[in-house]
């Protein structure tokens, strides 16, 4: 589906959900560009180093 040279970016929810989608397609309503672009597996990497709590904010309440 995607090659190796795909850049992706990492994306958040209003919930504090974390993900990824490809850089050069639009993101799904709802969901905000965090900051950090790269290959797919280095934007794996940064949502595990960087985001410790990946809980959505409704099942903390």
């Amino acid at each position: 589906m995607f090659d190796d040279v795909t850049t992706f970016q990492v994306v958040v929810n209003d919930e504090g959900q974390h993900s990824i989608w490809p850089a050069n397609r639009d993101r799904p309503e709802g969901w905000h560009a965090e900051g950090f672009t790269g290959p797919r597996d280095r934007c794996l990497a940064h949502i595990d180093d960087v985001w410790t709590e990946l809980t959505p904010v409704s099942a903390r309440r």
